[in-house]
């Protein structure tokens, strides 16, 4: 079946294609009889416009990439779909992009997104969250942001050129820590991460602190990195359990993290949290599905995706947003604490 065009569309109305694109996008008056003749025919052929040759025409695709870094760790996911759900109500197509926190991967990434003329970008994890990005690489979002408004998840860069959104993970790991010591644990290890990424700096670093505001001493034993795995969280478990003085309590980077070492905890008899406290961070669906269910931070991942995806709205159209949005954490209380 031969493709019908806009310009077919026009030689059958007789007129100008000038006419059938204000038509198609209402953005002129046209005669009524005239607009009349042309749906007639519209509907006739079953004529559908072309998107991408219309965005050509209006500057406009309608589409927001988006990069994150790990869509297996369900944290991610559920903040794209808090973008997802804000992005749809505003008219918005989500283009998502699993990076897996390699940087090469993202700048691929950021050149397909560049060509599909995306309209706006939200970044997650890899380069944003890396202890020493490189100039190289903080340049290169900088040369796009020129051309293309940019929004950052729980993630920075030097000299903080792009917009933010980010929940305080510093003061979640105060609620945390602070919630272990008032139900009595005075040895309070820490699990997982990496001494790479910005966000297990932050956490250590209001771990420490909490410590030392309770008079309580900084062991370097007790703190064991790794990644943000449910495996890191079995195989540093296994290690603690062997130390011969080991903490009551443990707070870890995330939720995997946490439920590897529950896991591996339990294997080998102990009762959580009678033995031994096990704090995860994020709030994932997964918390809330053990046994004994994870005590947590909430970092809202559902409003933070949400919150990315109306700045970048407003940013889209030029409006003036302030360089920085931040959300309060929660404590969740369950069974594991």
């Amino acid at each position: 079946m031969e493709t019908i065009t806009v310009y077919d569309i026009a030689r059958e109305a007789n007129v100008s294609v000038a006419t059938v694109s204000r038509v198609l996008n209402d953005t002129a008056p046209v005669r009524a009889s005239t607009r009349q003749k042309i749906i007639a025919i519209i509907e006739k052929h079953k004529f559908q416009p072309n998107a991408l040759a219309r965005s050509l025409v209006n500057k406009k695709t309608g589409m927001i990439g988006v990069l994150f870094p790990d869509s297996s760790n369900m944290f991610f996911p559920e903040v794209f779909g808090g973008a997802e759900k804000a992005a749809q109500k505003l008219g918005y197509t989500l283009f998502l992009c699993n990076t897996f926190s390699n940087s090469r991967r993202e700048s691929e990434y950021l050149t397909l997104l560049c060509e599909r003329q995306v309209e706006g970008l939200l970044f997650m994890g890899g380069r944003i969250n890396s202890r020493d990005c490189s100039d190289a690489l903080v340049q290169e979002l900088e040369n796009i942001q020129k051309k293309i408004p940019i929004v950052l998840i729980n993630g920075t860069l030097p000299g903080n050129p792009c917009h933010r959104v980010k929940t305080d993970e510093f003061a979640g790991t105060q609620l945390i820590m602070q919630h272990l010591i008032d139900r009595g644990h005075r040895r309070i290890g820490f699990l997982g991460g990496t001494a790479e990424t910005t966000t297990t700096l932050e956490k250590l670093q209001a771990y420490r602190q909490v410590l030392a505001a309770n008079n309580l001493t900084y062991r370097k034993e007790w703190v064991r990195l790794g990644d943000f795995s449910m495996s890191c969280g079995r195989k540093l478990m296994e290690q603690c359990i062997a130390l011969s003085e080991r903490p009551t309590a443990y707070l870890c980077i995330n939720d995997y993290v946490a439920i590897g070492a529950m896991k591996t905890a339990i294997s080998h008899g102990m009762r959580i949290p009678e033995d031994m406290a096990i704090a995860g961070f994020d709030d994932t669906q997964l918390a809330s599905a053990m046994n004994p269910e994870l005590t947590t931070v909430s970092q809202h991942s559902d409003q933070l995706g949400q919150e990315a995806i109306m700045i970048l709205s407003k940013l889209i159209q030029k409006e003036k947003v302030k360089k920085q949005t931040v959300l309060s954490p929660a404590l969740i209380i369950r069974q594991s604490t």
